[in-house]
């Protein structure tokens, strides 16, 4: 009998501290979801530009899905290759240089009214 009273004492003892662990102050608990959570939402939402060799990779997470618009420049200010996308979360493009002109082209992401420039060099 006394072993029983043991175990459920130590039964309400442990759903008791679960309980207020669960409903306790957000300094202890809950705070550090809102952490996590606060993190998650400052991503930084510019473009990664990767190159190898003579080719540039473009990754652009578009969590708004509004308009992106992809410019190649030349290095006389002639626009050789422009794309607008719109709807799409991931926006990826790859650009090839092997077969291009000699000079340096620009590279221009436009989102949401900020503007973002990656410079290659075909030689």
């Amino acid at each position: 009998m006394t072993s029983i009273l043991k175990n459920t004492l130590v039964a309400a003892l442990m759903f008791t501290t679960v309980v207020s662990l669960a409903n306790g102050p957000e300094s202890t608990f809950g705070k550090k979801t809102l952490e996590v959570e606060k993190n998650l939402i400052s991503v930084k939402l510019d473009p990664v530009f990767k190159k190898k060799g003579q080719k540039l990779f473009v990754n652009l997470l578009n969590l708004d899905q509004e308009k992106v618009t992809i410019k190649v420049i030349d290095s006389e200010g002639r626009i050789v290759f422009k794309e607008v996308i719109e709807g799409d979360i991931v926006v990826e493009k790859a650009f090839n240089f092997e077969k291009a002109y000699e000079g340096n082209y620009t590279v221009v992401i436009i989102d949401n009214d900020k503007t973002f420039k990656e410079k290659v060099a075909v030689k």
